[in-house]
């Protein structure tokens, strides 16, 4: 729903943000500012600033910044309505009523009933565990397993009986009709009545990040097929979406996630203290996973079964962990099959050590793909070298390759030179230049991936030919941040720490000047703010609150600490230089778009009047 700008600001207002984020992080005031440990990465010495004049807060060690609605939203993992009512509700602050249609309206009842009863569903598995007729699943989670009666407790774990329509029978007890039933996962109704999905079987409730009960896995006691079985997709539950686990790992303050493939393995390493630990449910690893866990951490450690299966798993995942900008590593399971034996037959500390020792997955890749060819035949050595080089050519940065060129040379002794011989004669023959990747997809198509200059070409990391000669796919790469960006940042940022520059620069430089476009919006907003004696930097950074990557850039704007920098004569010249590249850029930006020759001619004589423009800051 949208709400009116004087809304949001009404509640960011009335919700001072030391107030609440101190109910979250112990602070100590330093200065104008109040310091804490921060709650989004793992630090010992305190870097998370809170800033009570600008009503933001930054974190100088991992980046985080925004104000009070995105805090709420980093930390509680809230959409912005769902921030936005939290704060609301905490100030008193009377939000509109949201006006739904009627198809909307009964979507949300809908959804509303299917948390209702899986919340009803997951107590009475947990009543059933702790009754005579579950002491077969209690037995088998205290005794077998090892898990406390607080983790039972804390991941909600359960039983369902033996008896197999228990479940349905209490549902409709408890007034669901069966037309409602059918669509819940819990259930099959038929003409003769209703059976359960789940019976005989250890209870696993599987919850959103809100700790909401969407779905459930269940492992059944005894002999019986299939051993795991999983809720059938609802409105709630989408298994390719869903990490169990996830609702307690997101607040880790690790700076990585450990994936596992089982229930159990997530709930021992849990119990062992490692608490970012997640698992895919019942499916393998996809893009939409990927992507969840982006939100959260930038480094994952694969902690799959050391088994044949769990080795092609690894190799399934990586590529689309890579795909979203996630660092893998694989951790060595061995002589256990999984993290749940591994924990009880080595024990956490030596769990510990071996996410340290965890392998590169590029050279995870290498090791297995090695194992595929017997080294002491010539032929199939030629070939171990060739398929090597190939994936050595999915790094287009030439520096970041030859450093795994020299990793790979080290660890499987072969010499240097002649692999990065083989390594441009490949990339000649595929047709990449300089800065391209090769890529193959999960159907194991190859494609190229363009670096942004088609000018330059690939041999020896900066010579060969263009275009696909094999007839592979191109994929163009985002352009890099240029040095106009950057200046354009750092011009902003200079302004709104110091709002007496505004004066140095005036005549010579406007909002418009500011060609990129995010920076061109907080430009406007900045300079308007300055005119009018009100410069509000949260009020700001909650015009880009539904664009996440937007509000990170932004609120690193405001929070950057470069008043300082402008205290010695090199770097007043830098400021006088950045201003001047800036408008000089935008005068040459506007030059390309002139509707006529005698706009062309005003614009040309503005670039040459900026010759004779001195700015000076004492």
């Amino acid at each position: 729903m949208y709400y009116p700008d004087e809304v949001i600001e009404e509640v960011r207002m009335k919700n001072d943000i030391v107030d609440v984020i101190s109910g979250y992080v112990k602070l100590q005031k330093k200065g104008a500012n109040y310091f804490g440990l921060c709650p989004f990465h793992n630090e010992k010495s305190p870097s998370f600033s809170v800033s009570p004049g600008k009503q933001m807060y930054y974190c100088f060690g991992c980046g985080a910044g925004g104000n009070v609605l995105t805090f709420v939203m980093e930390y509680e993992n809230y959409t912005f309505q769902e921030a936005l009512t939290a704060l609301a509700d905490r100030a008193g602050v009377s939000l509109p009523k949201m006006e739904y249609s009627k198809e909307a309206r009964e979507q949300a009842e809908f959804r509303s009933r299917l948390l209702e009863v899986n919340k009803l569903a997951a107590n009475y598995f947990y009543y059933q565990l702790k009754q005579p007729q579950g002491k077969a699943g209690y037995e088998y989670f205290k005794e077998k397993r090892g898990l406390t009666d607080e983790t039972i407790l804390r991941f909600g774990l359960g039983y369902s009986n033996k008896t197999s329509d228990d479940l349905y029978r209490f549902l409709r007890e408890k007034g669901y009709e069966d037309s409602f039933l059918k669509e819940t996962g819990l259930v099959t109704v038929e003409e003769r009545g209703g059976r359960d999905k789940f019976w005989n079987r250890v209870m696993f409730p599987i919850m959103d990040v809100n700790n909401r009960v969407i779905g459930f896995g269940g492992r059944v006691m005894g002999e019986g097929e299939p051993k795991y079985l999983n809720s059938p997709e609802t409105r709630l539950f989408d298994k390719s979406r869903s990490l169990y686990g996830l609702n307690y790992a997101r607040t880790t303050r690790e700076k990585f996630m450990l994936i596992c493939e089982g229930y159990l393995d997530v709930i021992s390493l849990h119990q062992a203290g490692f608490t970012n630990a997640v698992a895919s449910l019942g499916t393998a690893f996809t893009s939409q996973h990927a992507g969840i866990l982006k939100r959260y951490t930038d480094q994952v450690i694969l902690t799959y079964d050391s088994d044949g299966a769990g080795v092609k798993a690894a190799l399934r995942a990586i590529p689309i962990l890579r795909e979203v900008g996630l660092s893998a590593r694989i951790l060595n399971m061995s002589p256990c099959k999984d993290p749940d034996e591994f924990i009880k037959q080595m024990g956490p500390d030596a769990f510990r050590k071996r996410i340290l020792e965890a392998k590169n997955s590029f050279l995870f890749e290498i090791d297995v793909l090695k194992q595929q060819y017997a080294l002491d035949d010539p032929e199939q050595k030629t070939k171990f070298y060739q398929e090597t080089a190939r994936k050595l050519l999915q790094f287009g940065e030439p520096l970041e390759r030859d450093n795994y060129l020299q990793a790979v040379a080290r660890e499987h002794m072969i010499k240097e030179d002649e692999l990065r011989q083989l390594v441009n004669r490949m990339g000649m023959q595929l047709g990449l230049k300089a800065g391209d990747s090769y890529r193959e997809d999960a159907g194991g198509r190859g494609y190229r991936e363009t670096a942004p200059d088609e000018g330059a070409s690939f041999k020896g990391a900066s010579e060969g030919r263009t275009g696909n000669g094999d007839g592979t796919k191109s994929r163009r790469r985002p352009e890099r941040e240029d040095g106009i960006r950057r200046s354009q940042r750092l011009l902003l940022t200079w302004l709104i720490e110091d709002p007496a520059l505004f004066d140095k620069i005036r005549g010579v430089i406007t909002a418009d000047d500011f060609v990129e476009e995010l920076y061109h919006q907080v430009a406007v907003m900045v300079f308007e703010g300055h005119e009018q004696g009100s410069l509000n930097p949260a009020a700001i950074l909650s015009r880009f609150i539904n664009d996440d990557d937007q509000y990170r850039e932004v609120a690193a704007l405001f929070n950057a600490s470069l008043k300082e920098s402008l205290s010695n004569e090199e770097q007043k010249k830098a400021f006088s230089e950045t201003v001047l590249k800036v408008r000089r850029h935008s005068l040459d930006t506007a030059s390309r778009n002139a509707k006529d020759i005698a706009q062309l001619q005003e614009i040309i004589k503005q670039q040459a009047a900026l010759k004779q423009i001195s700015i000076s800051l004492d």
